[in-house]
């Protein structure tokens, strides 16, 4: 089929507007005024220097990394058996636990964050570690749930029924034949949980406290008291390590296989 001008044309403005506001703040993190400018009147990298020597910015960085990472082990340890029961098993009920499972993502993130807080101050949680992993595992954990389930129920019976036939227990069919072959699934997933927690703020607003604080928290605070090429270079950073992590997913599985 053969694309015309016009189409084209369509298609490459689309693309400009969906990225207007990243090639802004790029142009902005470059800027050596004191404040955020378009076209600063001054260029240079002085935005990116003072970011390195942000002692907050670079513990707050730490604290969302460890976070997240954490985030990705609880819902792959509760995301890959819950996705194996939705996708093989047939109990009562079924379709019920997955619309649980799936349903913060249908709900505003303020209400689910408001439910987190209450919650939480009952169990002490507030301004913990523990309690920033579970409050994003939350809103996280569909994401994964999701995905896995489409690749489980995607996946060839005659491979699970072959193994069966030659003595595998359904232990060593989901071990050793189900789960390698989704694991382009898996780790399409895992990047998504991981991008999802670490650029979480609502949620995190609702949990934090003055001694434990996250990133995106850090970054909302900061625009709130001033607004310098700081958190222009920063948002810079921060999309090239999500476009990074994408890159890395595409070239090693996949990213369309993946998601498929």
């Amino acid at each position: 089929m053969k694309v015309s001008l016009f189409q084209r044309a369509t298609v490459a403005c689309l693309y400009l507007f969906l990225l207007a506001p990243i090639l802004l703040t790029m142009a902005m993190s470059f800027s050596n005024d004191p404040v955020i400018a378009f076209p600063p009147e001054e260029w240079g990298a002085n935005a990116y220097v003072a970011i390195f020597g942000n002692e907050q910015f670079i513990a707050t960085f730490g604290v969302s990394f460890v976070i997240a990472v954490s985030v990705v082990l609880l819902c792959a340890v509760t995301g890959l058996p819950a996705g194996y029961a939705i996708a093989f098993s047939r109990f009562p009920g079924r379709d019920v636990v997955l619309a649980v499972l799936t349903a913060p993502l249908l709900l505003p993130t303020i209400v689910v964050g408001l439910g987190i807080l209450l919650l939480f101050v009952k169990l002490k949680l507030i301004a913990t570690y523990l309690g920033l992993v579970v409050g994003h595992s939350i809103i996280a954990l569909p994401y994964m749930v999701r995905i896995v389930v489409t690749a489980y129920k995607n996946l060839p019976v005659a491979l699970s029924e072959a193994a069966a036939t030659l003595g595998a227990s359904p232990t060593q069919v989901a071990l050793r034949v189900q789960l390698p072959l989704i694991r382009p699934a898996v780790l399409a997933s895992s990047a998504i949980v991981f991008l999802v927690s670490f650029d979480e703020v609502v949620i995190s607003l609702f949990l934090v406290g003055p001694r434990l604080t996250t990133l995106p928290v850090e970054v909302f605070r900061y625009v709130d008291l001033r607004a310098d090429p700081q958190v222009a270079a920063l948002s810079v950073i921060l999309v090239t390590l999500s476009v990074l992590i994408v890159l890395i997913l595409e070239r090693t599985v996949g990213l369309a296989r993946a998601l498929r």
